[in-house]
């Protein structure tokens, strides 16, 4: 059992009672009506993802609420945050009040939803803040569209300071990223694309910083893919900034060469098209660093299914995004074999992490923990190894550069508020 909040890494028993943990221990009685079979594997608290498309409403041929919640308890994600990339997007009290009804209808794992910074995230006027807030969403963006006027961002920080809820943002500045649909670089010259660089992104950050600085505000900023960007946001940290930020486990174990593809001729993968795009390997040897240091808060999926004829066609047309949740997973243990990252580190930044970040705890007590009282938990074996076969993915959308990969480290078992949600075949007793 690991659990990065309270330091535990011992080989113990768990007995879940009325929904919740009741005990931890060596060699609990086992008078359980249902016993889970971990001997060799790691058990954990549940994963927490602080950024999924789960596409509904509006785009529900990418995905729904129930096949890509679906989707997350495979990959051991017992709690997600749902971002408002939807059609209508969450951006006053009435549509959020839908789509938290659908929630409650469909979805097989926790979902906390994302408002809208803007109306209609069009970057022009403020959404209904307040109206969002009251309405139990988490944090707000405009994952996607970053918020563009300085002057509005800075409105925003100042309202979303007042009810102490973070802004998670895309950090991107449209001006210099325009047009680019691959990181900017050898290898987008080498293919004839044109880049999004690095700078792009830098500016972005330092501009939030300092906006954050003035307000007091909680800024979060989503899928950092550059180094320069995580040394702004660890300056910005020992000056004692409200800053937290997330790094995705495509930019974790990808690179731009992805877009390449490995063969001598380039491929044009238009499911390695992701934004921001995947970097060069410096990038993602600091993102590494970053996660094991404690300075990436948390691993955040950014999962963003598709439709087949949304990845078939030529690279520029292609929209971006990875079908992530679950390969997360196996991604992340394959570095951890690889020795890059570290078990403990990686574990942090799936549960604990993340719920600090937007406060998770302060809506379900214990969440991100194994303790008494609890009530989500996965089971996972470090060790086994499967080949990615999109085919065979519950989520909706099989745009995944992984294809044909082997990777290991897969979920046995899942508990989410207390029952016993998933249990992949063959694992019980």
């Amino acid at each position: 059992m690991v659990d990065p909040a309270s330091g535990l890494d011992a080989a113990l028993d768990v007995l879940l009672r009325d929904g919740a943990i009741a005990a931890l221990g060596p060699d609990l009685p086992c008078d359980a009506a249902i016993v889970v079979e971990a001997r060799g594997c790691v058990v954990a608290p549940g994963f927490v993802d602080l950024h999924t498309h789960l596409r509904e409403p509006g785009f529900e041929q990418k995905g729904t609420i129930a096949t890509e919640t679906l989707a997350a308890l495979r990959g051991g994600f017992t709690t997600v945050c749902a971002m408002p990339n939807t059609e209508p997007p969450p951006d006053s009290g009435p549509v959020l009040s839908a789509l938290v009804e659908r929630i409650s209808r469909d979805a097989v794992v926790r979902v906390f939803p994302l408002g809208c910074v803007t109306r209609g995230r069009a970057g022009r006027e403020l959404a209904e803040i307040g109206e969002l807030a009251a309405g139990g969403c988490v944090a707000l963006s405009d994952d996607g569209s970053p918020v563009g006027d300085p002057g509005l961002m800075r409105n925003a920080l100042q309202l979303l300071a007042a009810l102490d809820l973070p802004l998670s943002e895309h950090a991107d500045d449209p001006a210099l990223s325009a047009g680019g649909v691959m990181n900017e670089g050898q290898v987008s010259e080498r293919l004839g694309l044109k880049g999004q660089p690095a700078a792009a992104e830098v500016a972005a950050i330092a501009r939030d910083l300092t906006l954050a600085e003035m307000t007091g505000a909680r800024l979060h900023v989503a899928h950092v893919s550059t180094a320069r960007g995580l040394e702004l946001i660890a300056e910005a940290k020992a000056r004692g900034l409200r800053v937290t930020c997330e790094v995705t486990p495509s930019h974790l174990f990808l690179t731009e060469d992805a877009v390449f593809g490995e063969g001598p001729q380039p491929a044009y993968d238009t499911n390695a098209k992701i934004n921001p795009p995947l970097r060069t390997e410096n990038d993602r040897r600091a993102l590494v660093a970053a996660v094991n240091a404690g300075l990436a808060d948390a691993i955040a999926t950014d999962h963003a299914p598709h439709a087949a004829e949304d990845k078939r066609c030529e690279f520029d047309a292609a929209a971006p995004g990875i079908s992530g949740l679950e390969t997360a997973l196996g991604t992340l243990l394959v570095q951890v074999d690889r020795g890059e990252l570290t078990l403990p580190a990686m574990l942090r930044a799936l549960t604990i992490g993340p719920v600090r970040a937007f406060a998770l705890d302060q809506r379900v007590p214990h969440l991100g923990r194994l303790e008494p009282g609890a009530t989500d938990v996965v089971v996972f074996d470090p060790a086994e190894r499967w080949r990615v076969e999109a085919r065979h993915f519950a989520s909706r959308g099989q745009n995944t550069p992984l294809e044909g990969q082997e990777i290991f480290g897969r979920v046995r078992a899942v508990v989410v508020g207390g029952r016993l949600a998933f249990q992949r075949e063959g694992t019980g007793v």
